[in-house]
């Protein structure tokens, strides 16, 4: 089926890239970014705390290494603010490229920063420095790698085309959980902890080359020039979208929060809950986050394709409400002191409950958005629900987990909020699978 969409699809050559190269660079490009994003979260995890917040307790640790987390979503907004605009008024490619270098070049800094011991407080004052810059890189890459493939797709397949982008998430993930756990298991932990954590991120730089290769390949969809030829654009996409669409602006920001709430939770915040629970040295949750990426590329674009028969709401509606049970199954599972049940709970929380969301994501935001705001409109939403949730639910979960006396039952109240809220915008959002792109 989907070999059919592409081959049926390819334009003339010599004009506009075929579908293979427009799902590939849409892929390729945030696959790089959220790799370099994921090791970020996962050395906050797993190392940030002992190497750049040595002298405070390990709770209080744990909580200053998410707060650098957090800082990077913080961030966003302001990414998709600037990116949106010139997405918008010059075109998705040439915001797109800019984006995938800026990533490439913070993380490989991060590679080389010096530690508390070495340089002081001046060492997580730059580890936090390069993760806001890091963070406006973000805020950029998904609103123009989902508006560009959704553009591109045909109307009946826009929801596999846009999942195309959300692979790069389980891409990434995959790429680097792995990279970390081989240097992990290379260097051993005493010297991981010394220099070996570095060498995931000094890997970007030649990734960056690899997606540069083929996203400079591509170009803006037909449905952008001639609107453009047309001078059609917004001259100030921002404040156009915020006067005219605010409502989906606000929809898809409370679309995102269940979503990437639930997704951190389960492959961040785990990996230190699992830590405590399973000891320090356990690679439990590194495992179960590599066997929910590498299936990632089957439910991802599973949902998508349902979601291209049964519209975009219903599957998003199952996602959100189901997401409070998965989370209960995980800290069930986790006091269990299985590690086949923490492995099972997160790849159900996430390719079974957190993908019935996000497959079908890219092309509802996008779908949502008239061609002449969409960079900025799908951006923002997706940016400020990012900040909203996903930057501070580690961080509240670490604070409740705290007040709770160690028990979580308060960080599923929390998500059960998120998950609510949810819901009621997925029931408000309009459906959009048949709908033609303005």
């Amino acid at each position: 089926m989907i070999s059919a969409s592409f081959a049926g699809s390819a334009p003339v050559a010599g004009t506009k890239p075929d579908l293979r190269t427009v799902a590939l660079g849409s892929m390729i490009g945030t696959t790089i970014e959220w790799y370099d994003f994921y090791l970020y979260a996962t050395a906050s995890a797993l190392v940030f705390k002992p190497l750049f917040f040595p002298n405070i307790s390990p709770t209080a640790g744990t909580v200053a290494s998410f707060a650098t987390y957090a800082a990077g979503f913080g961030a966003r907004p302001l990414g998709a603010v600037l990116s949106g605009h010139f997405g918008d008024r010059l075109g998705r490619k040439a915001v797109l490229v800019g984006a995938l270098v800026v990533m490439g070049l913070v993380t490989t800094a991060i590679g080389v920063l010096p530690t508390y011991a070495e340089a002081g407080l001046l060492a997580p004052a730059l580890l936090a420095s390069l993760r806001v810059l890091q963070g406006l890189a973000v805020g950029a890459e998904w609103g123009g790698a989902a508006v560009l493939s959704v553009e591109h797709a045909p109307p009946d397949r826009r929801g596999l085309f846009g999942s195309f982008t959300q692979l790069g998430s389980p891409a990434g993930m995959l790429l680097a959980t792995s990279v970390f756990f081989l240097a992990r298991r290379a260097t051993g932990p005493t010297a991981f902890l010394a220099y070996g954590w570095r060498i995931p991120f000094l890997l970007s730089v030649f990734l960056v080359g690899i997606g540069l290769f083929v996203r400079l390949k591509l170009t803006d969809a037909e449905i952008f020039d001639r609107a453009k030829a047309r001078d059609e654009l917004a001259r100030l996409p921002i404040v156009e979208v915020l006067r005219t669409d605010s409502r989906n602006v606000a929809i898809t920001t409370g679309l995102r929060l269940s979503q990437i709430g639930l997704f951190v939770l389960l492959t961040t915040y785990s990996l230190t809950y699992l830590q405590d629970s399973f000891g320090k040295g356990s690679s439990v949750g590194l495992i179960a986050v590599l066997v929910s990426s590498a299936l990632g590329f089957l439910s991802t674009p599973g949902w998508a394709l349902l979601s291209d028969r049964v519209g975009r709401r219903p599957p998003y509606l199952f996602g959100a409400v189901a997401g409070v049970v998965a989370l209960v199954l995980f800290f069930v599972a986790a006091g269990s002191g299985s590690a086949l049940w923490v492995v099972l709970s997160i790849v159900f929380g996430i390719n079974i409950v957190h993908d019935a969301m996000y497959g079908p994501q890219a092309a509802w935001f996008a779908e949502l958005f008239d061609t002449r705001v969409r960079y900025s409109g799908a951006s923002l939403g997706y940016q400020i629900g990012a900040v909203l949730s996903g930057g501070f639910a580690p961080l509240i979960a670490a604070s409740l987990l705290v007040v709770g006396g160690g028990r979580p039952w308060l960080i599923v109240g929390y998500f059960a909020v998120l998950a609510s809220i949810t819901a009621a915008a997925a029931y408000a959002a309009g459906e959009t699978r048949e709908d033609h792109l303005g």
